[in-house]
């Protein structure tokens, strides 16, 4: 069972390492307060080590992003580029190996 400390501590790695890009800017998860939303959602698939990209590009779909002050909604995933996907399956692998 994830402590608030594990979920945190993840939540840390991915608000760091993976961002947003909108018009070419980078706008980092923890910058956009989404990190620990991410970090909450992904734990579970870390756990019952169901981990795959499927899973996540599952939950990141399931992320709603507003924009504009709320006029329109986004998923998460369609916001950040492959290479932060990959980034972030990286991140998971490697975070899941020390549980």
């Amino acid at each position: 069972m994830a402590t608030t400390q594990d979920i945190e501590a993840l939540a840390a790695q991915i608000g760091e390492n993976i961002y947003m890009d909108v018009a070419k800017w980078h706008l980092y998860l923890n910058d956009a307060h989404l990190h620990t939303v991410v970090a909450e959602k992904v734990y579970p698939i870390l756990e019952d080590n169901s981990l795959s990209e499927d899973a996540v590009t599952a939950i990141l779909q399931d992320i709603p992003v507003k924009l504009g002050g709320g006029k329109t909604e986004v998923a998460l995933n369609e916001l950040l580029p492959m290479q932060c996907k990959m980034t972030l399956l990286d991140l998971l692998e490697e975070y899941q190996k020390d549980l």
